[in-house]
Parts: C-alpha cells; structure tokens; sequence
C-alpha cells in the first residue's frame, strides 16, 4: 500500500529583510528549518506600501545554486551581467541556474497597489555547480493549468501531475514539483510522488487539514511533509496554496552569503574570483 504523506513539522517564518531593506518572511533558511535538501531558501514577500520594498535587490552575486522567482501581484525587474533583462510579471516565473556565476538586481514595482511573490534556493549538485548560468522564464499564459471539476485549479510550474500535465519549466537535476493549486471549500486534493522526494507546502491563503489527524494549516504557514507516495489535501475553506517538492541531493552544503558550495575552500574561491571579476561565465 503507497503511503500518504503526513505534516512532519509546521513554520510561521521569521520577519527578516534583504537586498536595500526589502521586508520579507523567510521560511527556509532559519534556526527553525535551515535547509530542506535541495531546498536552501524560502522567502515570502508581500505588501501594499512601497517603503517595504521600493529599495528592491540592488546587483548581487550567486554562485552554485538556482533561484526561483514566483509572482502573485506586481512586477520584478531584472538585469545581469550576462547581458540579460526582463520584467516578470504578475503570475510569471523565472528560473535561473546561477551555475558557475552571475551578478543581477531585482527592482520591484506594484501593480494596482500591490506586490507579492516567492524566491526559493534550490541547491545543484557538485558536478553542475560551475555550469555556465542559463534562464528558463514565462509569462502565466504559459504555464499549463490543470482543472478537476469546478472545485480544483492547479498552475504546474515544474513537475508532472497524474493526470498528466506537464509543468513548463525543465530540469532533470532535482525533478522539482511546484504547482499553485486553489481548491474550494470543503474539497480536496490528491496527486502523487516519489516518494524519497522532499516537499512542503505553503498556505498563500485558506485554511488545509491533511494526514490521518488532520492536522490544520493556516494562511502564511509552511508544512514541511514527511516520506510518501501519495498527498492529499482538504480545503476547510476557499485556499490557495503552493506545492514544492523535489529530489534531495544528500551532499555537504556550505554557505557563504550569496553562494552555495560543497565546501568552505570553494566558498572562499568564489569570493576571490567575485573580487577579482572572474565569477562571470557565458551563458548556456
């Protein structure tokens, strides 16, 4: 028998703030959850008054890593030293693979008084963290949205769904899931996945019970779920809520700021080629 995946441990966030003061709510990457393998940075960001944001992420380094960039409302603004630019819109991603390194700013601008969005850390492994940097973006028109009747909408970024839907981002480093998923009041949701795959889920809004003792999970809290086959998920109200999983790297993580290594040594090359304007590689 496949077995379903239960709440292992539930995470209210820490309010924190980056790049020139932007406020946000990081959930991965603090004493409560530092890492969820590959999974090395969740943060939340939302708000209706541009002195939390306006500063935005002024050109920053990453190194050994990927980051991605979910928008619910507003638009981000970006650059690198590639040469890359673009705006991502309200419902559109962006998914950059750092790889060997890249330097870019983030500007945030709302949209009818409005700015929200996502940014997650996924770690790539030893052998891809000096791949040249490469982008995989979209607008929401692209991004396939799966339906279950009337009760149940499902945006798959990445991943594949049992009935088939294939999310538009491509990667076959963590085979990652994330799908923004909205289901109605009182019904529910079921799919499935490896099973050795780390996930969580975050509320963006409604009230979930899930597992054998229903346990409930509110709006801005994160479910880190255990090992399992199968997921399913009751709405207790109207909710919306994302779902993240993706294969564990099991390796050793050093941090160094805006880089992600194996090791300390490769953290302090990082640094001296960032000083010595030798971070930068072509892009794939």
């Amino acid at each position: 028998m496949n077995k379903q995946r239960e709440i292992k441990q539930i995470i209210t966030g820490q309010n924190d703030s980056d790049g020139a003061g932007v406020k946000l709510t990081r959930f991965i990457g603090t004493p409560d959850l530092n890492a969820l393998d590959p999974f090395l940075l969740l943060d939340v960001f939302g708000s209706d008054k541009p002195q939390d944001y306006i500063g935005g992420f002024p050109a920053h380094p990453h190194r050994g890593f990927e980051t991605v960039s979910y928008m619910l409302a507003g638009k981000m603004r970006h650059k690198d030293s590639t040469g890359v630019s673009g705006t991502i819109e309200a419902g559109g991603v962006q998914w950059m693979r750092a790889g060997s390194g890249v330097i870019h700013s983030e500007m945030p601008e709302q949209e009818a008084g409005l700015l929200a969005g996502f940014q997650l850390w996924i770690n790539l492994p030893a052998s891809h963290k000096m791949d040249a940097p490469s982008y995989q973006e979209t607008g929401k028109e692209n991004i396939p949205t799966e339906h279950r009747g009337t009760s149940c909408s499902l945006k798959v970024i990445a991943g594949n769904t049992q009935q088939g839907t294939q999310g538009i981002i491509k990667n076959d480093l963590t085979s990652p899931t994330y799908w923004d998923i909205h289901l109605s009041e009182n019904t529910s949701f079921s799919d499935s996945l490896p099973k050795d795959h780390n996930a969580f889920i975050y509320v963006i809004k409604g009230e979930l019970l899930m597992g054998a003792e229903e346990k409930t999970l509110a709006t801005q809290q994160l479910a880190v779920l255990s090992k399992g086959e199968n997921i399913t998920i009751q709405a207790r109200t109207d909710s919306r809520f994302l779902f993240v999983a993706a294969k564990p790297l099991n390796e050793p993580i050093a941090r160094g700021g805006p880089f992600v290594m194996n090791t300390q040594e490769e953290i302090r090359q990082a640094y001296i080629d960032y000083e010595n304007g030798q971070l930068i590689a072509p892009l794939s």
